[in-house]
């Protein structure tokens, strides 16, 4: 592709997965947010360029509020982006969602990003008095109001799931206006069109599967945006994994923490019991997985940025019970070892 970036940025991504000591224990809910908020101050030392925080409802997540850890990070850190991994737009209020986010750019000085989504677990609807049944609707109405909040300006919108805004200014006005917003998608062809259609940004959850496989949903992203009548708009994807000093230690350290995290969600959703092949084929130069050393990392991300012309790629380095330590150490090998040795290979090829 012609838009293929030099040298794609590289960020670190967590869901606050509750993970356990050094003696097997389950830490507290409040002791992994203090610890997300150490993993994004490192993300910064370690020269990355976006640290994501996802939102979820359930015990087995520790962040239901990201933007808290986030406003934490904001007035410790000075140069990374900070943003959602992601925003479940469809149980939220686009118009509290852009207060919280102006906030926060305001205090970050310009480095927030929404990441807006559908999410993969729906906890959030009967929580938050919302219907699966209006799940697609939802959705497009939320992303409308969205699209045009982020501009800042005053809003004309009305739908069938809050009350109309006639020509409503919302506050904080912004400094830097838009507010950068990305349209987090699976592989649902509808999905990126409808985010060429309010030409924003595409984010690509690439979570199975082969990663090439997406290239066909770039291409029509990009189709999509020009018929829209809109500017060419980057495309970042998120990728699970682990960085270690070797692909072995990066295989047994991940998969007693994997093994336990899919078997739970395959009992909730009828998915077979987790394999360490399975697992392996992931981490294999085909599979959807960044495990394993900085040079197999480095390699496999520059692939499929090439394949798919990304800005930017972001690994989710949390992974069920992993300890502190070990994400701790795959932020630091992410930022110093595979972000030079990426950018220094697609440097070499031009």
């Amino acid at each position: 592709m012609s838009n293929i970036p030099l040298l794609p940025q590289i960020g670190a991504e967590t869901f606050g997965d509750i993970s356990q000591d050094a003696e097997g224990n389950l830490l507290t809910h409040a002791q992994v947010i203090r610890n997300v908020i150490a993993e994004g101050q490192a993300a910064e030392a370690a020269n990355l360029d976006f640290f994501g925080v996802g939102e979820h409802h359930r015990d087995d997540y520790a962040v239901s509020a990201p933007e808290m850890i986030l406003a934490a990070l904001a007035s410790t850190t000075q140069r990374i982006k900070l943003g959602t991994a992601v925003t479940v737009l469809s149980s939220d209020d686009p118009v509290r969602l852009y207060q919280r986010f102006a906030t926060l750019d305001a205090i970050s000085q310009g480095r927030a990003e929404i990441v807006a989504g559908r999410g993969s677990f729906v906890e959030s609807f009967p929580l938050f008095g919302f219907e699966l049944d209006d799940y697609e609707e939802l959705f497009d109405q939320k992303l409308d109001l969205l699209a045009k909040l982020r501009h800042g300006e005053p809003v004309i919108w009305h739908g069938n799931h809050r009350a109309a805004l006639r020509n409503q200014q919302v506050y904080p006005l912004l400094e830097d206006q838009p507010l950068t917003t990305w349209v987090g998608v699976g592989g649902s062809p509808q999905s990126v069109v409808r985010a060429a259609r309010h030409g924003l940004p595409l984010f690509l959850a690439i979570i199975g599967g082969q990663p090439s496989g997406f290239e066909g949903l770039v291409s029509l992203y990009h189709r999509a945006l020009k018929e829209f009548g809109h500017e060419q708009q980057p495309v970042a994807a998120h990728f699970h994994g682990l960085v270690a000093d070797s692909d072995e230690e990066a295989l047994e350290t991940l998969w007693p923490h994997y093994q336990r995290t899919m078997n739970r969600l395959g009992a909730e959703r009828g998915w077979p019991p987790a394999s360490k092949m399975r697992l392996q084929a992931a981490m294999g130069p085909e599979g959807a997985m960044m495990a394993g050393s900085p040079q197999t990392v480095a390699a496999k991300l520059v692939a499929v940025t090439q394949k798919l012309g990304l800005s930017r790629a972001d690994i989710k380095y949390s992974a069920g019970t992993l300890p502190h330590e070990a994400m701790m150490h795959s932020i630091k090998l992410l930022g110093e070892e595979v972000k030079p040795r990426v950018h220094q290979l697609l440097t070499a090829q031009k």
